[in-house]
């Protein structure tokens, strides 16, 4: 009720036209700028009280009828409107990212059956299923939905309403409650008025928090293209257990090199995130008495985090996840070189007389006169086993051993 309804229903058509991309060329600062946002915020103000003016057979400037001020940001200041668009857009973006990184948990039940050796420090462990290996790798993702989810929850609570530093200077009664209602309808999102304004106004630590989380996200995702880069290693001098989609020539002298490349784009994607992660980190730290004026530094930041794993996420899954295949006869055969297996002995031998019998397993290279030896081996396994009173259950694949 502070603005007459002609005026207000001339900006609410002006906002309509500007939303729907008409003018984003008059849109020309920069997004890392000084003044907390005060640039952005008035070059929107400008934009929409140009178009209303022009609109109803106005000039432009011809400010006595449409001011960006007095106008079109009555009962609001940039301390308020700056970051509640910042989150109102932050909350939009992470709908596509989380759905790029869930789609990434599709592989395990397709290996389910692949034996496969598991390793630890680079060095042979115990026989696993791939499909096992791969099941963790989606889960150690799908962990991180859980912690977006709760990021998202943070930067729901917005101050608007408490224009300067939070004191609500300036608004009518009610205004703050009010906006919070109109604002969710509006977006669809369950937005929420923060408890405390003048808090909330210099507060960024749900920045952090949600950069944190992608920065956790970005190091999971380069693990696990540097696990992808090692089982794929080779193809003749490597473990080789599983083949990349070959997308171009690796090298331009090597023949017939096929780097992952892929995989590659993904941990440099991840490398930048964990150094946008400090610029964050650096910018919340920033903050001075009562408002953190390095509030588009952060934007800047986690827009770009997140536009960036949510491309990489798709390019992972679409250019090398989906098109990985298993070398499975290849896998069992390391494992049945691999003095690993041994491990099975422990509970029945015990340690040293375990470690004993690996001494006696011959190498991968003595391989094809080993046959008798690996047989003694799994023989000894199946002996000791019988003589306890609740046998050990093993999988499958070591009987076939």
């Amino acid at each position: 009720g502070v603005l007459d309804a002609a005026t207000a229903d001339a900006i609410v058509a002006a906002c309509d036209r500007v939303v729907a991309g008409r003018f984003d060329g008059q849109f020309l600062t920069d997004m890392i700028q000084g003044g907390a946002g005060t640039s952005l915020n008035m070059n929107a103000n400008e934009v929409i009280a140009n178009v209303a003016l022009e609109t109803l057979g106005h000039q432009k400037v011809d400010y006595q009828y449409f001011h960006p001020n007095n106008h079109v940001s009555c009962s609001q200041s940039t301390n308020d409107a700056y970051p509640t668009a910042f989150r109102i857009a932050l909350n939009n973006k992470l709908v596509g990212y989380r759905e790029a990184l869930g789609a990434l948990a599709a592989k395990g039940a397709e290996f389910r059956s692949v034996l496969k050796m598991g390793r630890t420090q680079l060095q042979d462990a115990v026989p696993v299923s791939m499909g096992d290996e791969f099941h963790a790798f989606a889960t150690n993702l799908r962990e991180e939905l859980l912690r977006i989810d709760d990021s998202r929850r943070l930067i729901s609570e917005i101050n608007m309403g408490a224009t300067t530093i939070g004191t609500g200077v300036n608004t009518p009664p009610g205004y703050a409650g009010l906006v919070t209602q109109y604002l969710r309808q509006v977006t669809g999102l369950d937005l929420l008025l923060a408890g405390g304004l003048i808090e909330a106004t210099c507060d960024t630590g749900a920045y952090v928090q949600l950069s944190g989380v992608l920065k956790c996200t970005a190091v999971k995702l380069s693990k696990i293209c540097n696990d992808l880069r090692l089982l794929s290693s080779g193809p003749r001098c490597g473990i080789n257990e599983i083949n990349l989609p070959a997308l171009q020539p690796g090298s331009s002298i090597m023949p017939g090199k096929v780097n992952p490349v892929v995989p590659e784009v993904a941990n440099q994607t991840a490398f930048y995130i964990i150094g946008a992660d400090l610029t964050v980190t650096m910018a919340a730290d920033a903050s001075q008495l009562q408002l953190n004026v390095m509030e588009p530094v952060i934007s800047f930041a986690l827009f770009t985090s997140i536009s960036y794993l949510t491309n990489v996420c798709d390019t992972l899954r679409e250019k090398c996840v989906v098109g990985i295949t298993a070398n499975a006869e290849h896998a069992a055969v390391l494992v049945h070189n691999s003095i690993g297996i041994v491990t099975q002995l422990n509970p029945v031998l015990g340690y040293e007389t375990s470690a004993g019998i690996a001494k006696e397993a011959p190498t991968a290279s003595a391989a094809p006169a080993s046959a008798g030896k690996r047989w003694r081996l799994a023989s000894r396994v199946r002996a000791a086993n019988a003589t306890r009173r609740f046998p050990i259950s093993y999988p499958s694949t070591y009987h076939c051993l």
